[in-house]
C-alpha cells in the first residue's frame, strides 16, 4: 500500500453497560441489571477504521462528529491512531447503548438524531471537503461503511469513478452504492432489500446486485456460514468460514469483513482472495468476542481523554426505564 485506506461513512459512539441480573424489577416483570462497568467504543464506520489501523494500517476517516459529548469522546477514542477529516453534523451525535448481563444482550437504547450537514453532492465546510478530496486521491483504498446517516450522500459525487479499490458496506438505510464498485458486501438481509426481485437464493441474488449496481463483485456475508460471492461475468461460489466460530456476539463483524476486504485489495490481492481473508478475519473476530471484547480503556493503547469516561461502575439499571428510547431494531 502507497497511501492510506480512506474510510467513508457514518460514526457512532457504542457504550456497553456490562452487569449482573439476579432479581426482577418490584414494579416491572424486567431484571435489574447492577451495573459493574461501562465500555465506550467507536461503532459504524469508525469501528472499521479503528479495525482497520489496529492492523497497523494508516486510516483516514472522512466522517462527520458533533460537538457534544458523544462526539468528542468519539474524537478522543479515535484520534490517537486514525487520522480523522470532519464533517459537519447537524443534530447530536448517534449513541447506543447496550445493556448486557454475563455477556448477554438485555435492551439497546439509541439516542441521538445527528445527520451530516448538506444536501446530496454539498458540504457545508469547503475546508473539510478540500480535506476529503485529498484525502481520496492519495488512497490506495476505499471503503465506505454507510449507515444511513448522510456522509456517503454527500461524498457521492467524489467517489465516483475512483482509481483505486472501491468497497461499499451498505445499509438498508442508505443511498445505493455508486456504479462500478470493486465489491459491495451487503449482509443477507440487506441483500433482500436491495434486490428488486423476489429474493430466491444468496447466489441468485449475489448475481443479480453485480448487474443492478454495475459492480466488479458483490460478497453477500452469511454470519457461520461465510460469504457468497458473485463477480461481473456470471462467476459466483460459496467462500466458506475456515473454521466454526465459537462465539456469539457477531457485532461488528460485518465492519470487520468490510475492512478487511477493503485492506485485502489495497494490498493488490484478488477479488476471491480478499473475500476469503476477510471472512477468515471475521471468523476470528467473533471467536475473539466481537466488538464488545474491545476495551479501548484498558488495552494500553491510550488513557482515558478529556471526554471519554473511564470504565468506572455506572447506577444500576433497569430496563424499561421510561426517560430512555428503546431501540426496536439492531
Amino acid at each position: 500500500m502507497s497511501g492510506p485506506l480512506v474510510i467513508v461513512g457514518d460514526s457512532l459512539l457504542d457504550v456497553d453497560v456490562e452487569g449482573t441480573a439476579d432479581r426482577l424489577c418490584p414494579d416491572a416483570p424486567v431484571p435489574v441489571v447492577e451495573g459493574q462497568a461501562e465500555h465506550h467504543r467507536p461503532g459504524g464506520a469508525g469501528l472499521a477504521a479503528l479495525l482497520a489501523a489496529r492492523d497497523g494500517t494508516r486510516v483516514v476517516l472522512i466522517t462527520a462528529l458533533g460537538d457534544d459529548p458523544s462526539g468528542r469522546c468519539l474524537e478522543d477514542l479515535l484520534s490517537p491512531t486514525v487520522e480523522i477529516v470532519r464533517l459537519p453534523l447537524r443534530g447530536t451525535t448517534v449513541r447506543k447503548a447496550r445493556v448486557r448481563a454475563r455477556g448477554q444482550t438485555l435492551v439497546r437504547i439509541d439516542t441521538g438524531d445527528g445527520r451530516a450537514m448538506g444536501r446530496p453532492g454539498q458540504i457545508a465546510s469547503a475546508s473539510a471537503f478540500a480535506r476529503a478530496a485529498d484525502a481520496l486521491a492519495a488512497a490506495s483504498a476505499v471503503l465506505v461503511a454507510d449507515y444511513g446517516r448522510g456522509v456517503a450522500d454527500l461524498m457521492r459525487e467524489p467517489l465516483r469513478g475512483l482509481d483505486v479499490p472501491l468497497v461499499w458496506d451498505p445499509h438498508p438505510r442508505g443511498s445505493l452504492p455508486v456504479r462500478g464498485c470493486a465489491l459491495v458486501t451487503p449482509s443477507e438481509a440487506e441483500a433482500r432489500g436491495m434486490c428488486e426481485e423476489p429474493y430466491v437464493s444468496p447466489e441468485r441474488t449475489a448475481r443479480r446486485l453485480v448487474r443492478d449496481l454495475d459492480a466488479e463483485a458483490v460478497a453477500i456475508t452469511l454470519g457461520e456460514r461465510g460469504a457468497m460471492l458473485a463477480r461481473r461475468g456470471g462467476r459466483f461460489g460459496p467462500v466458506p468460514v475456515p473454521h466454526a466460530a465459537s462465539g456469539t456476539d457477531a457485532c461488528g463483524a460485518g465492519d470487520r469483513f468490510a475492512a478487511a476486504a477493503a485492506l485485502a485489495l489495497a494490498d493488490g490481492a484478488s477479488t476471491e482472495d480478499a473475500v476469503a481473508r476477510a471472512v477468515g478475519e471475521a471468523t476470528r473476530f467473533v471467536e475473539e468476542g466481537g466488538a464488545a471484547a474491545l476495551r479501548l480503556h484498558h488495552s494500553g493503547q491510550h488513557r482515558p481523554g478529556r471526554h471519554c469516561p473511564a470504565a468506572e461502575p455506572p447506577v444500576p439499571f433497569a430496563p424499561g426505564a421510561s426517560a430512555f428510547e428503546v431501540a426496536a431494531a439492531v
